[in-house]
């Protein structure tokens, strides 16, 4: 079942589904501060999200004929102690459920996942919200400190 390819007729109506569970996401949830969409042609929003240790962070769900894809930058590249660093992402990823560090554009750093289109529901979008807020939240100040740990030795 997860190999199944979504047919238009339930694409729209997942990309309904989806607009509807953001649009109370947005009305309820004091972390979401903003919901946009992608290009008419494509099934994708961008989650603004308000953050504690990282201030505002951008959540893409972008809905294909197979899955639910999920992402958000974490942070650019290590300026310094890379293996350190990349050890640290590493080892965090078996803390991660339905996601995982990894190096995107530009060897910038993102937490990525997807989910399959038919297990796609309001709880596990509540999930996926709910992870990534908590595993930036949690990742994020640790990671930067080893990557960029000379911008943070006179403090």
């Amino acid at each position: 079942m997860a190999d199944e390819i979504a047919d238009d007729v339930e694409l729209d109506a997942m990309e309904l589904r989806i607009d509807a569970w953001l649009a109370d996401e947005l009305q309820t949830n004091p972390f979401v501060a903003a919901v946009e969409r992608g290009e008419p042609s494509e099934r994708r929003w961008y989650v603004r999200v308000l953050g504690e240790s990282k201030d505002v962070f951008t959540i893409w769900f972008t809905l294909r004929q197979r899955t639910l894809h999920y992402e958000t930058y974490v942070m650019p590249s290590p300026d310094e102690n890379h293996a350190q660093f990349y050890e640290h992402l590493l080892r965090r990823n078996r803390k991660t459920t339905g996601m995982a560090f990894c190096i995107g554009e530009e060897e910038a750093i993102f937490l990525a996942g997807s989910l399959p289109f038919h297990a796609v529901d309001e709880g596990e979008l509540d999930r996926i919200l709910g992870s990534l807020y908590s595993y930036v939240e949690q990742f994020f100040q640790p990671a930067l400190r080893i990557g960029f740990a000379t911008r943070f030795s006179n403090n």
